[in-house]
C-alpha cells in the first residue's frame, strides 16, 4: 500500500467522520430549535434552525428543506423580511413549501416591497386556494400599492431622532394637558434587565418617555420609574381620558411555559407610575392580550388577542370598562378583522378608530386603516390613509396631539433588521375647534369645574376639563354655541360663539372666569377721581362685565364693597368708601339689576387685604395668607409699601345669597324643574339656569 493510498482512505475517513458529526451538531440545534419554538421564542429558534441548515448536508434537500421552511416562519416572527424570503426560497428550492407556506412568502415579498414577484406568487397561490381572502387582498395589494405610493397623500412623515435609539422604539403614548410628555416602549441598552429577550433577540422592553419645554424641544428619554419597568417586556399601551391610569401590555417570563401577553395597568401618582397589576381579561389562560386602548368616553377596552371566536391570527376585541369590573368580551367582527392580523387599536379624540393590518389590501405589512361610524348604518366604515403614513414595512401605534390630525406613530420602514421607529405625522385638515380655561376669577385653574355646551345644532354635552382647567373641543362651521363654565363653589359664567367657515385651521380661546361665592372676589380695573366717588370713564370695561356675570347669575344678591389703605382718618376714609360702593352700585342699577340683589358697604380701612396664591406670584415678597395691616407695611421698605396701599385701595363683591327670586311669598319653588324627557330648544336661556351650591 502506496502513501497516497493511505492519504486517501484516511482522506475518506475524515471526511465521514465530519458528515457524521456535522449531522449529530444538526440534531442539537434542531432539538434546541424545536424547544425554543415551542416556547415562543422565535429568535434563538431562527439562530438553531440556521445552524443545523448549516450543518445539513446538501444532499439532504427533503431535510434541509424542512429545516429551511421552519427557519423562515421564525424571521418572519421576527420581522427579518429579507432573512425569512431567502429561507422560503430555498425551502421552495428543495420542494418542501406548502401551498401555505408560498402564501406567506407571497406576503413577505409584499412587505419588501417586490410588488412584481409578489403579483406572480399570489396569482400563483390562487390557482391551489382561489377563495383564500389574504390570498386575493395580497394580489390586489400587490398589483395597486405601486400607484397608491406614487398618488401620495396630503400627510407628512418626519423620522424623530430624538426618541430612537439603535433597537426598537415604538408605540408612543401622549400625555400632558398640553402633550407635553411622549411615552414609548423600547428596547435599547438603557432597559431593565440583563438577559436578552429569545423572542426578539434584544432587551425586554421598557417604558421611556420625553418632555417638550416651553421652546417645543424634546429631552432625551429616560426610563419610567415608580416600579412600573420590570425585566419582562413592557410595551403598546394607551391612557385613560384623565390620563391618570395607564393600560399596557406585558410578557411574563417562564422557562419551561409559552410565551402569552396579556394587559395589565398602572396608576399615576404625581409624576411616577407605580407596579402594574394584571387586568384579568376572561379565564382562558393559553390566549395572549395585548395592545389595549381606552375608547374616548372611558367605557371601553379594545385590545388584540388570539382568542377563540374570531376570524383568524389576532383580532381587534372589546370589553366594557365598568369602575373595578368589565363586562364581557365583543369581537368587532366585519370590516375591522379578517384572517389575518389586526392590531395596535387607537383612537383619535373625535371618535375615529385607527387600528394596523397586514389582511385588508395595502402597501404590505402592517397598513393604518381608519374606521368611521356610518352616521345612516352605524356601522364602521374603512379609510386607508395612503402614503406616507403607510409604507411596504409595518406601520402602527397612532397618538394624537388633541383634536389635531397630527402626533406620532411607528414604522420599521427602511430598516434590514427590523427595528421600529418613531415618526411624526401631519395632516394639514381644517380643523376649527375652542380651546377654553376655567379658572377661579382671582386665582388658579379649577380642575373641578364642568362646561356645558349647547349648538343650535342640536348639540348638547357637558366637558371635563383637564388638570390646568383647559378643554378643547370641535366645533361645526355655521353653527352658534353658547358655553358656560360651572364649578361647585363658583358663580357661572357664559360665553357665546358663532362659528364661521374657515379656510385654515383655527383655535377659538374662551376664558372662563368664575367668581367664588365664598371668598370677597375683586373687580379688577375700576378707578375713580382723586378722592372722590365719581367713577372713571375707563372703569365701564370691568363694570358692564360685573353687569353681565350678575345677569349670568339671576339668583345670586351680593355685598358690593370698597376699601382704602390706611392714609387718613378712618371716619372719613369710611364715607369715601361708602360712597365709592353706592356709585358702582348705581352704575349696576342704571344697567338693569334689581336694587334689592346689591348691598354697598363702605368698609375704608377696616378690612385690609389676605393675599392670595395669584398675588404671589406677582410679587414673590409676600406671602399667601399675609394681611397688609399698617403695622404689616410700615415694616416694608418704601416701594412695597406702595405697592401694599395699592392692593388695599380696592372694590369687591362677595356672594350673600344663591336663591334669590327662586321662591313665592308661601316659599314654595317658583319654577318647578320640568321632566327630563320634555324637548326644548338648543338655546333656550333655561338651559343654563343652574343652581349654585
Amino acid at each position: 500500500m502506496g502513501k497516497n493510498t493511505y492519504l486517501y482512505i484516511y482522506s475518506v475517513l475524515l471526511l465521514a467522520g465530519g458528515v457524521l458529526f456535522s449531522a449529530c451538531g444538526a440534531d442539537k440545534n434542531m432539538k434546541k430549535a424545536e424547544k425554543y419554538l415551542a416556547l415562543g421564542e422565535y429568535y434563538d429558534a431562527a439562530t438553531e434552525f440556521k445552524q443545523a441548515y448549516r450543518k445539513t448536508p446538501a444532499k439532504e434537500r427533503e431535510r434541509r428543506g424542512q429545516i429551511a421552511q421552519k427557519m423562515a416562519r421564525c424571521y418572519e416572527k421576527v420581522n427579518q423580511s429579507q432573512a425569512a424570503i431567502a429561507a422560503y426560497r430555498n425551502a421552495i428550492r428543495y420542494k418542501q413549501a406548502t401551498a401555505d407556506d408560498r402564501l406567506h412568502f407571497a406576503r413577505q415579498l409584499l412587505k419588501n416591497g417586490e410588488y412584481k414577484n409578489a403579483v406572480e406568487e399570489f396569482t400563483m397561490v390562487l390557482d391551489s386556494m382561489p377563495n383564500d381572502i389574504l390570498a386575493k387582498n395580497g394580489l390586489v395589494s400587490a398589483k395597486n400599492a405601486p400607484e397608491w405610493k406614487k398618488e401620495g397623500s396630503r400627510y407628512t412623515v418626519k423620522k424623530m431622532d430624538i426618541f430612537n435609539s439603535r433597537r426598537a422604539d415604538y408605540s408612543p403614548m401622549l400625555l400632558g394637558d398640553q402633550f407635553e410628555y411622549l411615552y414609548f416602549s423600547s428596547t435599547r441598552n438603557d432597559a431593565q434587565g440583563d438577559e436578552l429577550s429569545g423572542i426578539t433577540g434584544t432587551k425586554p422592553g421598557d417604558i421611556f418617555f420625553s418632555q417638550k419645554d416651553d421652546k417645543g424641544k424634546w429631552s432625551k428619554p429616560e426610563a419610567v420609574t415608580g416600579g412600573l419597568n420590570t425585566d419582562y417586556d413592557e410595551g403598546a399601551g394607551a391612557f385613560t381620558p384623565d390620563g391618570k391610569t395607564m393600560y399596557l401590555t406585558q410578557c411574563p417570563v417562564d422557562p419551561s411555559y409559552p410565551r402569552f401577553a396579556q394587559i395589565v395597568k398602572s396608576a399615576r401618582s404625581d409624576a411616577a407610575w407605580g407596579k402594574a397589576t394584571e387586568v384579568k381579561i376572561s379565564n382562558d389562560t393559553l390566549s395572549s392580550y395585548a395592545h389595549p386602548a381606552v375608547s374616548p368616553d372611558g367605557e371601553w377596552l379594545y385590545f388584540c388577542s388570539d382568542m377563540p371566536g374570531g376570524k383568524g391570527g389576532l383580532d381587534i376585541w372589546r370589553i366594557r370598562l365598568s369602575g373595578n369590573s368589565m363586562g364581557g368580551v365583543e369581537n368587532l367582527g366585519d370590516p375591522i378583522n379578517t384572517p389575518g392580523d389586526e392590531m395596535f387599536p387607537a383612537f383619535r379624540p373625535n371618535g375615529d378608530f385607527y387600528f394596523s393590518s397586514d389582511g385588508h389590501p395595502g402597501m404590505g405589512g402592517l397598513d393604518i386603516f381608519i374606521a368611521k361610524v356610518d352616521p345612516v348604518t352605524k356601522r364602521y366604515v374603512l379609510e386607508h390613509p395612503g402614503y406616507p403614513l403607510n409604507s411596504q414595512a409595518d406601520d402602527f401605534g397612532m397618538t394624537f396631539e388633541g383634536p389635531y390630525n397630527r402626533g406620532y406613530f411607528c414604522s420599521n420602514r427602511g430598516n434590514g433588521r427590523g427595528w421600529d421607529h418613531i415618526f411624526s405625522f401631519e395632516n394639514p385638515e381644517i380643523v376649527q375647534a375652542i380651546k377654553g380655561w376655567v379658572y377661579e376669577i382671582d386665582g388658579y385653574e379649577l380642575p373641578a369645574a364642568q362646561v356645558h355646551l349647547v349648538g343650535d345644532d342640536g348639540t348638547n354635552t357637558k366637558l371635563s376639563v383637564l388638570s390646568d382647567g383647559s378643554f378643547t373641543y370641535v366645533v361645526t362651521p355655521g353653527v352658534s354655541y353658547v358655553l358656560l363654565g360651572t364649578c361647585k363653589g363658583y358663580l357661572n359664567h357664559k360665553e357665546e360663539l358663532k362659528v364661521e367657515k374657515a379656510d385654515e385651521s383655527e383655535e377659538y380661546v374662551l376664558q372662563f372666569p368664575l367668581a367664588s361665592i365664598t371668598a370677597p372676589v375683586l373687580i379688577d380695573n375700576i378707578f375713580y377721581d382723586f378722592d372722590k366717588a365719581t367713577l372713571r370713564p375707563e372703569s365701564t370695561q370691568a363694570l358692564d362685565e360685573l353687569v353681565e356675570l350678575l345677569n349670568e347669575n339671576p339668583n345670586v344678591t351680593i355685598e358690593l364693597s370698597a376699601h382704602c389703605d390706611y392714609k387718613g382718618s378712618s371716619a372719613y376714609n369710611k364715607g369715601l368708601a361708602q360712597r365709592r360702593a353706592e356709585s358702582v352700585v348705581n352704575y349696576l342699577i342704571e344697567h338693569g339689576i334689581a336694587q334689592d340683589r346689591l348691598s354697598p358697604v363702605g368698609y375704608g380701612k377696616e378690612k385690609p387685604k389676605t393675599i392670595r396664591k395669584k398675588n404671589v406670584t406677582k410679587y414673590p415678597w409676600l406671602k399667601e395668607g399675609d394681611v397688609l395691616t399698617e403695622e404689616y407695611i410700615k415694616n416694608l421698605d418704601e416701594e412695597k409699601q406702595e405697592i401694599c396701599n395699592q392692593l388695599n385701595r380696592r372694590t369687591e363683591f362677595i356672594v350673600l345669597r344663591t336663591t334669590y327670586g327662586m321662591f313665592d311669598e308661601q316659599g314654595n319653588l317658583k319654577n318647578t324643574p320640568k321632566p327630563k324627557t320634555q324637548e326644548k330648544e338648543p338655546l333656550e336661556e333655561e338651559e343654563f339656569d343652574f343652581i349654585v351650591e
